[in-house]
């Protein structure tokens, strides 16, 4: 099993544990397949919060990534094309289960020093 520690900011955070936001934009994704993304809230938690398994990783142009996920997106328009301003691709891992840890672990419980500026593989 391959996982990846994701850095993403509290308001999105919040979204995805509520199950409103059932999908993760990004730039860039990882290159192996993974099963799971492990959610470190940025500041002020600076910590793992929880777990996610990935169902499926889409790649489109940004408005056929747009078009396919918008209602489960659990963000606006506006902000998804600022976020993928011209980009040619668009990545989304598609989010399935969702596991809040009780008690939030810190970044050394998982062997990292500092927090990931896009994802880090972890075992």
């Amino acid at each position: 099993m391959k996982r990846i520690v994701i850095s993403i900011h509290p308001e999105h955070v919040t979204n995805i544990l509520n199950g409103t936001k059932k999908y993760e934009y990004r730039k860039i994704v990882a290159k192996y397949n993974i099963d799971k993304l492990l959610i470190y809230e940025t500041m002020p938690i600076k910590k793992v919060v929880a777990e996610v398994d990935i169902l499926e990783v889409l790649i489109l142009p940004p408005e056929e990534l747009w078009i396919k996920t918008n209602s489960e997106a659990g963000i606006s328009k506006k902000y998804f094309d600022k976020y993928f301003y011209k980009k040619q691709i668009a990545y989304a891992y598609k989010l399935g289960n969702v596991k809040i840890y009780d008690q939030p672990k810190e970044l050394v419980d998982f062997g990292i020093k500092s927090a990931p500026q896009s994802f880090v593989y972890i075992n």
